[in-house]
């Protein structure tokens, strides 16, 4: 009689068998649905869920996203100015040096030591300079463009970095002004947006309980959602019109 233990021995090593890993088949990874900064965000939401229900938790979370879009909006613009005002620095350092007799590669390197934040891109275009290749920089377009064309067609660098730096400096002033002049139509927009919530306040000093028609009522659930929908749309077509860009 054959047993049945010689088998069943030989099927369980056959299934602990090591496998030989598969190199061209990522490894699978667990990963968020949503990133962990972005969740920050969500949190209004999830605490609006409980305290007024789903319509509560949909206009907190639409409101959620309006603030954060102009932060953004905001943040970015700040970076523009602030890369701006910094390039216009660095070619401005640039063709004094030039001017005073130095050697382009000497020029780049004062710069970086005038602007530290972008010392890394000027040491670069320095390097490829002493190379003799094209030079190249996402951080300093102005510069590598410029720098390229004086080399390329023999034209004093000094005045092809000098003509840039008259453009950066006309555009760092444009966007100083168009600032100054839209800071009246956002405060606007800012006091339009957060009138209905100071509207939503008083009236509950004043014992009309508009909250608990909002978060117990249907209606109340479908007008705040509405509410907060009309909020988003209209700081996006405020943010639209400021921060549109004519021509200088």
């Amino acid at each position: 009689m054959i047993s049945a233990w010689p088998f069943l021995c030989a099927g369980t090593g056959i299934l602990c068998w090591p496998t030989t890993p598969n190199r061209l088949l990522p490894t699978p990874r667990l990963r968020l649905p949503i990133p962990p900064r972005q969740a920050l965000w969500l949190a209004p939401a999830a605490v609006a869920l409980p305290l007024g229900g789903i319509g509560a938790a949909i206009a907190t979370a639409l409101l959620t996203l309006a603030v954060r879009q102009e932060w953004h909006s905001r943040r970015e613009t700040t970076e523009t100015l602030t890369r701006a005002e910094r390039t216009a620095t660095v070619l401005r350092t640039m063709v004094s040096e030039l001017r005073a007799g130095a050697h382009p590669v000497t020029a780049a390197e004062a710069a970086a030591d005038a602007v530290p934040e972008l010392a890394g891109e000027l040491h670069n275009l320095a390097t490829a300079a002493r190379l003799d290749g094209i030079l190249e920089s996402p951080a300093l377009p102005a510069v590598a463009q410029s720098w390229n064309l004086a080399r390329r067609h023999g034209l004093p660098i000094a005045d092809a970095l000098d003509a840039a730096r008259r453009d950066v400096d006309a555009e760092v002033a444009f966007t100083r002004r168009l600032r100054a002049k839209m800071a009246g139509p956002r405060m606007s927009a800012i006091v339009l947006t957060v009138l209905p919530v100071g509207c939503l306040a008083m009236g509950q000093l004043i014992g009309a309980n508009p909250l608990a028609v909002l978060a117990e009522t249907l209606i109340g659930q479908a007008f705040l959602v509405l509410g907060a929908a009309l909020l988003w749309a209209g700081t996006a077509w405020s943010r639209a019109l400021t921060n549109r860009r004519a021509a200088p």
